[in-house]
């Protein structure tokens, strides 16, 4: 996702510099975006007044934060499109409070897709007014781009996307299984569904590729895996339960075992189209 939002911050002028905690990453996009490659964290925080993140997972982001800190200065903004636990958030923007330093938590969706084209959709968690300070920023990356409240509800409504994911996930997968059992013309089924009532986007772009034994990522199993157990834990802390999101979790850390964790979602329809796979 982070090499083609930095083409979008570039194509609209508003890239200086890029870092990478892997360096040759952050070369070959800097070779092709005709950009500086930053010696460090806080040396390309020296060089602009608004930080754009995005990494993996919660300690990734408060580890990026840390080493960000020596080359900030107050007034800057650091946005973070990261998937993480809203407290995770909270802790990050308190740090950067110390500092005079504005933060947002602002998750996309979209997909490789929107981010290439610059359509992805950003809910954004933080103060309203830093959010109309960078919104031209963002409109580079993003065609839907909303407040969600104070910061942590960007992360928060991105849990609420990434539990759609899974049940549509789900569906799309055990409903083309279905027709290919029946040896049904899988393109056909995918057109007339998806012009009708249950149509939606993951059909129209991963329906084909899917009932095609193709599986590049898209999304990462293994990230949406990841995604999928802050809900839990945030449906705990809560006393709810997600059973939608129990099954896609063990039925993801299936697919890990067996060495799919890097492949698209949509490798989901390999359980699917196994026989009798949960033993009933």
């Amino acid at each position: 996702m982070g090499a083609p939002m930095a083409a979008n911050l570039n194509r609209a002028g508003a890239l200086a510099a890029v870092w990478n905690r892997t360096p040759a990453k952050a070369q070959s996009v800097a070779a092709e975006l005709a950009v500086a490659v930053a010696a460090s964290p806080a040396a390309l925080a020296r060089q602009v007044d608004v930080v754009v993140l995005c990494v993996s997972a919660d300690a990734d982001v408060l580890a990026v934060i840390e080493a960000l800190e020596p080359g900030l200065r107050p007034g800057q903004v650091v946005i973070d499109h990261s998937t993480v636990q809203p407290q995770t958030a909270q802790t990050a923007a308190a740090r950067l409070a110390a500092r005079g330093v504005d933060f947002l938590d602002a998750p996309v969706s979209g997909g490789v897709e929107g981010a290439r084209r610059g359509t992805l959709a950003l809910m954004v968690g933080g103060e309203a007014g830093v959010l109309e300070r960078v919104r031209p920023l963002l409109q580079a990356l993003g065609q839907r781009i909303e407040h969600m409240g104070p910061v942590g509800s960007g992360q928060a409504t991105k849990a609420v996307n990434q539990i759609m994911a899974a049940g549509i996930n789900q569906a799309v997968t055990e409903a083309l299984a279905f027709a290919e059992a029946h040896a049904l013309p899988l393109e056909q089924v995918i057109e007339v569904v998806g012009a009708g009532a249950a149509g939606n986007w993951f059909l129209s772009h991963r329906g084909p590729s899917m009932t095609q034994g193709r599986f590049e990522p898209g999304f990462r199993l293994g990230l949406h895996h990841k995604d999928l157990a802050i809900c839990r834990a945030m449906a705990e802390a809560l006393g709810m339960e997600l059973p939608l999101v129990n099954r896609t979790l063990a039925d993801y850390r299936q697919l890990m075992q067996d060495g799919f964790g890097d492949e698209d979602i949509s490798a989901l329809y390999r359980m699917k189209r196994r026989p009798n796979k949960h033993g009933d």
